[in-house]
């Protein structure tokens, strides 16, 4: 048995985080010493690194909810873990080509050659949209 601040070590994540996981029914209720200190056993430290594995790759709590779910039925097709991982993976798509947006506007905005304040252009294109190229 793994006190929390053991899960923790053992884990990387926040005590506080852990009892959050827990109000959120991530984690089920840790049983209690005679203390009254949680306890908590190996199964909860391996759901407790899947949480932070799935959270480290941006994974949504409503999502690592399901496919905690789907691991609880072994014999279940993984179709639908598939299709969760597949729709993170456009999500992040996304987010990465609209970073790249924003990386090559704001390298265009900081090539600014002005002197002055008056003159900047990183100043003007940030105070007048219609300066930018394209939509970011």
């Amino acid at each position: 048995m793994f006190s929390i601040g053991e899960m923790a070590r053992r884990s990387g994540v926040k005590a506080a985080t852990i009892r959050y996981y827990e109000q959120i029914g991530l984690l089920e209720q840790a049983g209690r010493s005679h203390g009254n200190q949680r306890r908590y056993g190996s199964d909860e430290l391996d759901r407790l690194v899947f949480i932070r594995h799935a959270r480290d790759l941006g994974v949504s709590v409503p999502a690592i909810r399901e496919l905690i779910a789907l691991s609880g039925d072994p014999q279940r097709p993984c179709a639908q873990a598939d299709r969760i991982a597949s729709a993170h993976l456009a999500t992040i798509r996304e987010k990465i080509a609209r970073l790249k947006r924003l990386e090559a506007e704001l390298e265009r905005i900081a090539s600014c050659k002005a002197h002055t304040v008056g003159e900047c252009y990183v100043l003007r294109a940030l105070g007048e949209h219609d300066l930018c190229e394209g939509e970011h």
